[in-house]
C-alpha cells in the first residue's frame, strides 16, 4: 500500500507540471493567433476585411464558409457552386453588400440553383427580402397577376414562360404562387435589397429588377465578432470545437484587452481539460485503493436510505409516505405493488426483451389477470435512478389522460430490483412508424399522422397545465396503440415547475435534434422548450425524415435547422414526403403547408416567438376541420398479424433513456441556415 501511495504521488507531481506547461502552450499560442487575426486584411477590389472571410494565410481567422478568392481582382466566395462578390463591407455604417454573380445583368442563369447561407454567422438584415424566380411553368399566363411579372428567357420553351416574384406578394398572391409551385419545373429565391427592389419595380420592367439585384443584398455583422473587437480581441474559428472563438492577450500592468480574464475560450476548455483529466487521475487512484470496502458501505447506504432521501423527495411530500408503507400495501392512491418474483414470472425470468436504454431494460410480460405488460427494470439501485424511478410514479400516479401511458404499478424500495409496470402498446413508437421497420410495410397516411400531432400536442398542453415539463419530446418517446391512439411516455426526466416561476434552471438533458437551443445555452428549462421539441416531431411528421441523420447534406443533418430553411424560404416542397399527397391532392397539400408554418413557429430559435402549446392545440384542430370536407383517411390494422409473433414489436420511448442520458454540449455551436 506505501509503494501505491509514492507511485500516486509521482504520478500527481508529473499531471501537475504538464498542466502547467499545457496552460503555458494554450496562452502563448492565443497570443499568436491575436496578433495574426486582428488586423484586417485586403482581397481584390475590397480593404479592411475580417471575420467571417478568411484567405488561406488566416484560415483560423474566419469561418469555413467564407473563404474568399482575390485572384480575378475581386473579393469572392463560393457557397453550393454560387459566386458571390463581396460589394461592401462597412464597420462604421455596419453594412456588409453581397451580390450573386450569376444573376448580374442576367435573369435566366444556364443553370438557375439555390444556395445556402450560414445565418447564423452572417445574419440578413431587415432590409433583405427575397426574390423568387419560377422557371418553365405549366400555366396560362393570362391568369398571373400584374405584380407577379413575367421574364422572357431566351433559350426557354416559349410554351413554358418563367416568373419573378417578390416575397412581400406571397401571401397576397397566395392561390397564383400555389399554381407556380406545382407547375413550375424549377424555383429560385435570390436575396435582393428590399428598397432598391421598391425604387426599380416601379418601372416593372426585367431592367428594373436586373438593377435591383446588381445593388445587392445586405447581411448583418456577426455579433459575436462586434464584441469581441469592442473589447479588443482578435475574431477566429476553432475547428475542433465546431465554433466561433475570441482571441484575448494580456497586456503591460495586468490590464486586460479583452473580456472574461484575458484567457480565450479554446485556452480555458484546454485548461478545463487539463484539471478534468488531472482530477479523473486522482479518482480513480482512489477507487482503486478503497473500491472493495468502499463498494459494501455504498450498498448499505442505498439500502438504509431508499427512495425517501433523494433530493426530489423534498420537492413532494405526499409521495414519501406512499413509497415508505407500500411493502405493507398491495395498493397504494391507485398504483399497486408487485412483489419482484410476480413479476420475474409474468417476463418469463426476463427473458422477452422488448428494448435496452441507457438506464434501464425493457420487457414483455404478461401479468397473472391476463393484462399485457411492459416491465421497466432498473440497471442499478442508486440514489440516482431512485429518483428517476419516483419521478415517474409521482407524474404518472396523479395525471390521467387517453393520451399518456397508463401506470399500472411498481415495487417497493424492499424489492431486489427497482421495477415499474406500464401497459404495453402493441404498436410500436411514432419513430418505427414514420422511418424504422414498420414505415414501409404499414405506412401511415396523412390523416393519421395530424391526428398523431393532435393526440401528442394535446397530452403536452395537458401536462403544462399541470405545471409538469415532459422535457424530453421526441418521436420514440410517442408510443401508438392498435388503433394508431398516441400515449405518450416516459416521464424519467420530467419536471415539476411552480406555478410562480417562468423557468427552472437545471443542467441540460435530452435527445440530439430536441432540444431547445436557448436551454443550451442558458441553463433555463420552461414549458417552450417542449414546444421546440415538438415542433422537430412536426417536421418528422410531414417529411418522415429523421430528427438527426448524418447521411444527409452537412447544412441538413439537424431536421430542425432543414425544416427553418426550407419552409422559411418557401421551399416546403422539397422538405415534405411527398408520397402522402402533397402534389396531387390540393387539400393535403393546404394542410401540410399550414403545419410546415406551425412548425417553424415551434422551431423559432427565440422562446418568445414561439406559441403555446395550448394555441398548438388550436391550429391544429382547426387544420384539421379544414381538411374534413375531403373524408379522413381509415388506417386498416391486421390485428391477426399483431398475433403472429410471440414477442410484440418494440416498446419504443421507455427503452430509449440511452440517448435521454446524453448531454449533447456540442448543440450550443449548431448554426440556423436560410436558403436563398
Amino acid at each position: 500500500m506505501i509503494n501505491l501511495f509514492q507511485s500516486l504521488k509521482r504520478s500527481l507531481a508529473y499531471a501537475v507540471i504538464w498542466m502547467l506547461f499545457m496552460i503555458l502552450d494554450c496562452v502563448l499560442s492565443v497570443n499568436e493567433r491575436h496578433k495574426h487575426c486582428a488586423p484586417t486584411f485586403s482581397c481584390g477590389d475590397k480593404r479592411d476585411l475580417y471575420y467571417p472571410f478568411w484567405t488561406p494565410d488566416r484560415e483560423e481567422c474566419g469561418h469555413p464558409d467564407f473563404k474568399v478568392n482575390c485572384s480575378d481582382g475581386f473579393a469572392e466566395l463560393t457557397i453550393s457552386s454560387v459566386k458571390l462578390r463581396i460589394l461592401e463591407m462597412n464597420s462604421k455604417s455596419r453594412i456588409i453588400r453581397l451580390a450573386r454573380m450569376d444573376y448580374i445583368n442576367d435573369l435566366c442563369p444556364h443553370k438557375p440553383e439555390n444556395a445556402t447561407l450560414n445565418n447564423q454567422v452572417l445574419p440578413f438584415s431587415k432590409d433583405t427580402e427575397f426574390l423568387t424566380f419560377y422557371y418553365r411553368c405549366h400555366v396560362d399566363p393570362k391568369v398571373i397577376s400584374g405584380h407577379i411579372r413575367q421574364i422572357d428567357c431566351d433559350d426557354d420553351d416559349t410554351d413554358r414562360p418563367s416568373f419573378s416574384v417578390s416575397s412581400h406578394l406571397y401571401y397576397r398572391r397566395r392561390e397564383i404562387i400555389n399554381k407556380l409551385r406545382e407547375s413550375c419545373t424549377s424555383i429560385v429565391n435570390v436575396p435582393v435589397s428590399r428598397t432598391a427592389l421598391r425604387t426599380e419595380e416601379r418601372n416593372q420592367s426585367a431592367e428594373a429588377i436586373t438593377k435591383a439585384l446588381e445593388k445587392g443584398f445586405e447581411v448583418s455583422f456577426n455579433r459575436e465578432c462586434s464584441r469581441c473587437r469592442r473589447s479588443n480581441g482578435a475574431c477566429g474559428y476553432n475547428e475542433t470545437l465546431g465554433g466561433f472563438v475570441c482571441y484575448c492577450i494580456n497586456e503591460h500592468h495586468h490590464k486586460h484587452t479583452c473580456e472574461n480574464n484575458g484567457l480565450s475560450k479554446p485556452a480555458k476548455i484546454g485548461i478545463g481539460f487539463v484539471c478534468g483529466f488531472l482530477g479523473a487521475t486522482v479518482l480513480t487512484a482512489c477507487l482503486v485503493c478503497f473500491y472493495i470496502r468502499r463498494r459494501k458501505k455504498l450498498a448499505a447506504q442505498i439500502t438504509n436510505k431508499g427512495l425517501s432521501d433523494t433530493p426530489y423527495s423534498r420537492s413532494n411530500h405526499a409521495l414519501m409516505p406512499s413509497i415508505s408503507n407500500l411493502a405493507n400495501r398491495s395498493v397504494y392512491n391507485g398504483v399497486q405493488v408487485f412483489s419482484y418474483e410476480e413479476l420475474e414470472e409474468a417476463t418469463d425470468n426476463f427473458s422477452r426483451e422488448l428494448g435496452d436504454g441507457g438506464f434501464s431494460t425493457v420487457y414483455y410480460g404478461i401479468l397473472k389477470d391476463g393484462r399485457a405488460v411492459a416491465v421497466k427494470r432498473f440497471f442499478e439501485k442508486s440514489l440516482k435512478r431512485v429518483e428517476q424511478f419516483k419521478n415517474e410514479i409521482d407524474i404518472l400516479k396523479s395525471l390521467k389522460h387517453p393520451n399518456l401511458v397508463i401506470l399500472y404499478g411498481c415495487t417497493t424500495r424492499h424489492s431486489r430490483e427497482l421495477l415499474l409496470v406500464y401497459e404495453y402498446i402493441s404498436n410500436g413508437t411514432l419513430a418505427d412508424n414514420l422511418h424504422g421497420a414498420q414505415a414501409q410495410s404499414r405506412p401511415i397516411g396523412w390523416p393519421g399522422r395530424l391526428n398523431i400531432a393532435i393526440q401528442t400536442a394535446s397530452a403536452l398542453s395537458f401536462l403544462h397545465a399541470s405545471g409538469i415539463i415532459h422535457r424530453d419530446v421526441k418521436s420514440t418517446n410517442i408510443l401508438l396503440d392498435s388503433n394508431y391512439q398516441v400515449k405518450v411516455a416516459d416521464f424519467g426526466l420530467s419536471r415539476l415547475f411552480p406555478p410562480d416561476r417562468s423557468h427552472i434552471s437545471t443542467a441540460p438533458q435530452g435527445t440530439p435534434g430536441y432540444v431547445d437551443p436557448e436551454y443550451y445555452q442558458c441553463y433555463r428549462l420552461n414549458e417552450k422548450s417542449d414546444v421546440y421539441s415538438f415542433g422537430v416531431v412536426l417536421s418528422e411528421l410531414i417529411s418522415s425524415k429523421k430528427a438527426v441523420d448524418v447521411a444527409r447534406n452537412r447544412e441538413d443533418i439537424n431536421l430542425a435547422n432543414m425544416a427553418i430553411s426550407k419552409i422559411g424560404n418557401d421551399s416546403v416542397h422539397e422538405l415534405v414526403d411527398l408520397s402522402l399527397g402533397f402534389e396531387r391532392d390540393p387539400s393535403v397539400n393546404r394542410m401540410m403547408v399550414s403545419v410546415a408554418e406551425l412548425a417553424f413557429r415551434c422551431l423559432q430559435a427565440e422562446r418568445e416567438a414561439r406559441p403555446a402549446m395550448d394555441e398548438v392545440v388550436k391550429v391544429l384542430r382547426g387544420i384539421q376541420k379544414e381538411g374534413e370536407r375531403d373524408g379522413p383517411e381509415v388506417v386498416e390494422v391486421d390485428d391477426a398479424a399483431l398475433l403472429k409473433h410471440c414477442v410484440p414489436p418494440l416498446l419504443s420511448s421507455t427503452v430509449t433513456e440511452k440517448e435521454t442520458s446524453r448531454t449533447t454540449t456540442s448543440s450550443s455551436s449548431r448554426t440556423r441556415r436560410s436558403s436563398f
